[in-house]
């Protein structure tokens, strides 16, 4: 059985920095591209980040493009995004998902997916 588990988020203020976590157990972590999606109450999913199985390709949203940093250690099963300077717009539930290989920037594409870490970011 797979799973996907975020870990990491809280209540900031801005201008602050967070790092997410994303634990995976019952898939070959190295052969999967991880993304990390994020959404609020009435706005549709978005795309924040992706990092593919070789650790090379991956994508910044516009949104937040200079402000995030995602990485793997696929020694622990772990994936990072490291947020900088967040902002009030950056409130969010940031979620974790899994895909063969390469990244995509549709969360429809992922197959696997945790329940997600709340990030409040207090003006």
């Amino acid at each position: 059985q797979v799973q996907v588990v975020e870990s990491g988020g809280g209540l900031v203020q801005a201008g602050e920095s967070l790092r997410l976590s994303c634990t995976t157990s019952g898939l070959p972590f190295d052969d999967y591209a991880m993304g990390w999606f994020r959404q609020t109450p009435g706005k549709g999913r978005e795309g924040v980040s992706c990092i593919d199985w070789r650790g090379v390709g991956s994508y910044y949203a516009d949104s937040m493009k200079g402000r995030l940093t995602i990485s793997r250690n696929n020694a622990k099963n772990t994936l990072y995004l490291q947020i900088y300077s967040l902002k009030p717009e950056d409130t969010a539930r940031y979620y974790c998902a899994a895909r063969w290989q390469h990244c995509s920037r549709e969360g429809t594409d992922f197959d696997y997916w945790g329940q997600g870490t709340q990030v409040t970011v207090s003006s």
